[in-house]
């Protein structure tokens, strides 16, 4: 079948919603909002209000664009708070690994094939680092390759600085030394390193879904990170989770936050953002009953 719509003015994207049973108590400012939101980023917010099995996407009764305005910019204001709690874990964690690893394996150990498992791995992380690098207008490299022309990529602990998140997590998580990677889990108060490769792989996705303004809240992800019965610092109790959800992403930020910010405000902010909504927005997102009598979320 081939797609034979055609673009229509924003005035005509209200009547569309209008006709399907969409509330739209204020034109002017809807027209605003269309004007600044997009029709199908907004469409993921308003997919819960409608009909189910639909096939003309119908309105369930009492659904308004207001709603789905709060939804969007709720959404909005969590995407803002987990992305600034995983700048403070990739920030710490390339800190550790450069530490960690390099006084252990030198300062080029990123470039050695037989510290790593998959040598497949090996040479995609290697070829991507070169390209950040080369793409980098950090004052650093410049003065770097100024200075010295071999090896062909500077030190660790200029060249982590500039490597994407994603990559730093395959680097660790096919680094072939485990007592190293270790060291580094246990400095963030994980007795596995199989925890961290976990969350690290469960946060570079979510870093993703933040800096492309993608749905969070009753997102399903693909990746699920380990969520042990135990641990060393505060933590929650596991039993009746749904390890797809967003609850389960916060709660490894927020374990991972009490180890790096020991003064950080994310639990308190967490709070503040739920506190006056819903229930069944708090269920979507994976929250079980009474989740703030948790040890790790108490004050």
């Amino acid at each position: 079948m081939e797609y034979d719509k055609q673009p229509i003015e924003l005035s005509l994207q209200l009547d569309l919603f209008k006709q399907r049973g969409l509330l739209v108590t204020n034109e002017e400012e809807a027209l605003k909002q269309l004007h600044s939101i997009s029709y199908f980023r907004l469409a993921s917010y308003w997919r819960i209000m409608e009909e189910p099995d639909s096939i003309n996407h119908q309105f369930l009764p009492g659904s308004n664009l207001d709603k789905v305005i709060r939804l969007y910019l709720f959404d909005k204001k969590l995407r803002t708070l987990i992305f600034t709690s995983i700048q403070d874990i990739e920030i710490a964690l390339r800190t550790r690994v450069i530490q960690h690893f390099s006084l252990k394996y030198g300062a080029f150990w990123f470039m050695d094939e037989l510290l790593f498992k998959d040598k497949r791995i090996f040479q995609n992380c290697l070829e991507s680092i070169q390209k950040e690098v080369n793409r980098s207008n950090e004052d650093f490299l410049k003065e770097h390759f100024a200075k010295y022309n071999a090896p062909p990529l500077p030190p660790v602990w200029k060249t982590m600085e500039v490597v994407s998140f994603g990559t730093l997590s395959k680097l660790y998580c096919n680094f072939g030394d485990t007592e190293v990677k270790k060291a580094v889990a246990r400095s963030f108060g994980l007795p596995q390193y199989l925890y961290l490769e976990s969350w690290m792989k469960c946060a570079a996705v979510l870093r993703n879904y933040c800096a492309h303004h993608a749905r969070l809240w009753n997102r399903r992800f693909p990746i699920m990170p380990h969520l042990p019965k135990k641990l060393p610092l505060k933590w929650i109790g596991t039993s009746a989770l749904r390890p797809m959800k967003l609850y389960a992403q916060l709660c490894y930020l927020a374990y991972l936050e009490q180890n790096i910010c020991p003064n950080s405000d994310f639990n308190k902010e967490v709070f503040v953002l739920l506190h006056d909504k819903p229930q069944t927005l708090t269920k979507a997102m994976g929250f079980p009953k009474d989740w703030q009598k948790e040890p790790l979320w108490k004050a």
